[in-house]
């Protein structure tokens, strides 16, 4: 059923012969489209070129996806599905729907990418259709025109059932070992994307400095932590495409709970908020980065205390990072400083070595979570991998994760010291894996506790 039919409660739309030939006479050209590759194109043919020489003699489906209904006939922004884009190089301008077939049956492998046209204007798509109608969301690219930026012939995709009939030995995401290998595809960056991973970590820089000069409104205002998210996220907007995922602005005991997105509640003077946030680009790459700020400027006794306990943390990972060694190396370093400082502040019934120890484990009552995860076109990219390739696997240049180690101590934790409770603290960082060791790319966000108060300080005129 069209979409204007299903919603007839709200249709409008003329329908009689009189108002279809008006309507779809005396239209000018469009100004056409730049029909040049575009950069992301060759990268991605170069991986497409790598998938087919693993899989001779299959047809290989990859599928965009489709719009998501968000609430009746009203739709969430789309996102297309990050290995299409990954194998085709099309990010936020990708037409939903469409579909890469890559068939390598033959000698030479044969690539088309299955989209809908554009339609005419003499269409009533064009007009009485919500979903897909120029006049209600704007014009699509022509196949020509997609051909062209891609350097993938096209075709329509009202071709896709009848050609489909001819492929036999198909792989499509439903098929387990095909996902899994697509993510293990991913997990070491080309040229182009560490140049994008870049640019969204400087916007998203961008943002927490926007970030910082909402703090004074964010503490005036019941809904504080919201007036961070919306500070962050018209960063991400004007400057991107959208947010990587939903901010967390946690203000309080609020920076806790994990993965606190309510972001509902006040933001009051002498607390750490602490902002988890990132900018993804029109490519679809994401920065993810976190830090913990001090609403006043200035961190307490016992916040510093906790902050620099994360700090010490950070940086033992970032001691350990170089290829050759696994990646759960990574959060081996980062754990055994937390497990050192608790017991040290006493809150643990036995020693950091006891603690440390497969059985135990006290410490991690205060940091339940990884310390890193693999970043790119999803903020937890490559996460079909399996795990001798991911946790088990071996770092290679060319990686791009994030370190984020974190100390939470709940406010009604009893056995926490009553100054200590209620302060949680993450610092997070997007790492690039080099040739010697790692480039933390997100340098620039300052991480120490005085570089903190002076930056916060620098950005309140």
């Amino acid at each position: 059923m069209s979409k204007n039919k299903s919603v007839s409660n709200r249709s409008r739309t003329p329908q009689s012969k009189r108002f279809m030939q008006f309507i779809s006479s005396d239209w000018g050209e469009a100004r056409p489209a730049k029909k040049t590759l575009w950069e992301s194109a060759k990268y991605a043919a170069a991986r497409r070129a790598k998938l087919a020489a693993k899989y001779p003699n299959r047809v290989m489906i990859v599928e965009a996806g489709g719009m998501k209904v968000r609430s009746n006939d009203t739709e969430y922004r789309f996102r297309p599905d990050t290995d299409f884009t990954y194998l085709t190089g099309w990010g936020s301008a990708t037409v939903p729907d469409s579909v890469l077939v890559i068939d390598t049956r033959g000698r030479t492998p044969k690539e088309t990418l299955y989209l809908r046209p554009t339609a005419g204007k003499n269409s009533d798509e064009f007009f009485a259709n919500p979903m897909i109608g120029e006049f209600w969301v704007g014009p699509r690219p022509s196949l020509e025109e997609v051909e062209a930026q891609l350097g993938i012939k096209t075709r329509d995709i009202k071709k896709l059932e009848s050609d489909s009939r001819k492929f036999d030995r198909k792989l499509t995401k439903n098929t387990g070992s095909f996902a899994q290998h697509l993510s293990t595809m991913r997990f070491v960056k080309d040229a182009y994307e560490v140049a994008q991973l870049r640019k969204a970590v400087a916007v998203t820089i961008d943002g927490f400095a926007e970030v910082a000069r909402a703090m004074p409104k964010a503490t005036g205002h019941a809904r504080g932590e919201r007036v961070v998210e919306t500070a962050f996220f018209a960063k991400a907007r004007t400057e991107g495409y959208d947010i990587g995922y939903e901010t967390i602005a946690a203000s309080g005991p609020h920076a806790c709970i994990l993965h606190w997105t309510k972001n509902d509640g006040p933001v009051k003077k002498g607390d750490l908020i602490l902002v988890d946030a990132g900018v993804e680009l029109d490519s679809l790459y994401t920065a993810d980065i976190t830090r913990t700020i001090p609403t006043s400027g200035k961190f307490s006794k016992e916040q510093r205390w906790v902050y620099e306990t994360v700090l010490l943390a950070a940086d033992a990972a970032f001691a350990v990072v170089k290829p050759g060694i696994r990646f759960r190396e990574i959060h081996d370093a980062a754990i055994a400083v937390i497990a050192r400082r608790v017991a040290e502040l006493g809150i643990i019934p036995v020693s950091a070595e006891e603690a440390l120890k497969a059985d135990n484990q006290h410490h991690r009552r205060y940091m339940v979570h990884g310390t890193s995860h693999h970043l790119g076109l999803d903020v937890h990219d490559c996460a079909k991998a399996r795990r001798e390739h991911y946790q088990d696997g071996i770092l290679e240049a060319g990686m791009v994760f994030t370190i984020e180690p974190g100390l939470y101590f709940h406010q009604n934790d009893l056995k926490v010291p009553k100054a200590y409770r209620g302060i949680g603290v993450r610092i997070e960082d997007n790492v690039l894996v080099t040739a010697k060791g790692c480039e933390n790319l997100s340098a620039k966000l300052p991480r120490t506790p005085e570089a903190i108060e002076a930056w916060f300080a620098a950005n309140q005129s």
